[in-house]
C-alpha cells in the first residue's frame, strides 16, 4: 500500500472508528489495515490514534493529521477530475505523420474541417514519404498505406486506395489504348519508385487473373506529383492513386485505361503508439477520418493540377 492508499486508510478508520470497517471499505483485510496504520504511526514517531475495545479515537496530533489528509485527498479528488476532463475534450497538440501527396490533397482540407469542430486543437503535420519511428519522432499519429507488418503498435483501418492506369488523350491518339497488360510493353511508362511494383506492373482481370508486364519509360520519381505533372504532359502511360488522377481526369487531362484490369489496392491505416493507452484526441481524429474513406471518398478530393 502507498502513501496515498495509506491516507485514504487513515481518513477511513478515523471517520468509522474501526479498522474492520475501514478495511471492509478499501476490500483489503483488518490485520493488513491494522498493520499499515501501526508502520504510519512508527514512520511519524507519534502515536495517531487510541485503540480500546469500545472502537478507535484520534489523539490530539491525529486529529490535526486526519485535517491535513483530508485536504491533501481532496486535492487528489480535484486532480483525478480535472484529469478525466481534460481526456474527454479533444485539445492539445496533435503530432500527425503523412506521405506528401496524400496529405496535401486528401488530408489537409480534412484535418482543417476536424480542427475547426476542436478549437482548442493544436495540430503539427509532417509530411514525408518515408516511414517515421512514431515513438521517437514523438508522432501521436500516422496515416499508412499498405497492408501492416506485425508490430506493438495500435492501428485502425480507415479505407482503401485504388490505383488506376491514365494517359492523355493526345497519346493515346499517336499510340492506341492498351487492351491488356501486354499491350503496355509498347507504350512508354512513367514510374513511380515506391509503391506498385516499380517497374513490375500488376493488373488484375475481372475473373481474378493477375498479369504482371514489365514496364520501361524516360521517367522514374519516388514522387507522386512529378508523375502526375509527366503524365499530363503526354509523356506516357502513370499509375497513379486515384485520388492524385481524379482532378485530372474530371478535367479531361487524364483519361482511364484498361478500366476493366484493375491494379493492386492499398489499404489506408491510422497507426499510433500504443493499442492500451489512446488519448481522446488521437481516437476522435481517428473517428473522424474513418467517415471521410467510405465508398468512393476520391471523388471528393480537389487540388492543384500538379499536386
Amino acid at each position: 500500500m502507498d502513501r496515498v492508499q495509506g491516507i485514504s486508510l487513515f481518513i477511513r478508520v478515523v471517520e468509522t472508528g474501526s479498522f474492520s470497517k475501514a478495511a471492509e471499505d478499501l476490500g483489503i483485510t483488518q490485520p493488513t489495515a491494522t498493520k499499515f496504520v501501526a508502520s504510519m504511526e512508527k514512520r511519524l514517531g507519534v502515536l495517531l490514534l487510541h485503540r480500546s475495545t469500545r472502537g478507535v479515537t484520534t489523539t490530539e496530533i491525529g486529529k490535526l493529521y486526519y485535517e491535513k489528509c483530508k485536504l491533501i485527498a481532496r486535492e487528489i479528488e480535484e486532480a483525478d477530475d480535472l484529469a478525466s476532463l481534460l481526456q474527454s475534450k479533444v485539445r492539445g497538440k496533435l503530432t500527425i505523420s503523412s506521405s506528401v501527396a496524400f496529405g496535401r490533397r486528401v488530408f489537409m482540407p480534412t484535418i482543417l474541417e476536424f480542427m475547426s469542430h476542436h478549437p482548442e486543437l493544436e495540430v503539427n503535420l509532417n509530411m514525408d514519404d518515408r516511414y517515421i519511428n512514431l515513438i521517437e519522432q514523438g508522432v501521436d499519429l500516422a496515416i499508412r498505406m499498405r497492408r501492416l507488418p506485425d508490430s506493438s503498435l495500435g492501428s485502425r483501418m480507415l479505407g482503401m486506395n485504388p490505383w488506376v492506369l491514365v494517359a492523355t488523350p493526345d497519346y493515346l491518339k499517336k499510340n492506341p489504348a492498351p487492351k491488356n497488360p501486354s499491350d503496355i510493353r509498347k507504350h512508354q511508362a512513367l514510374i513511380y519508385t515506391t509503391v506498385q511494383g516499380d517497374h513490375r506492373w500488376n493488373f488484375t482481370n475481372p475473373n481474378g487473373k493477375t498479369e504482371v508486364v514489365e514496364v520501361t519509360g524516360p521517367f522514374t520519381s519516388n514522387n507522386l506529383s512529378s508523375i502526375l505533372s509527366a503524365a499530363r504532359t503526354g509523356m506516357g502511360l502513370a499509375v497513379l492513386p486515384w485520388y492524385v488522377a481524379h482532378q485530372s481526369v474530371k478535367d479531361k487531362v487524364l483519361k482511364p485505361i484498361m478500366e476493366d484490369w484493375s491494379l493492386p489496392t492499398q489499404e489506408i491505416h491510422a497507426v499510433f503508439s500504443s493499442p492500451k493507452h489512446v488519448p481522446t484526441k488521437v481516437s476522435q481524429c481517428i473517428d473522424w477520418l474513418q467517415t471521410r474513406f467510405k465508398g468512393e471518398w476520391w471523388k471528393g478530393v480537389s487540388g492543384s493540377k500538379n499536386e
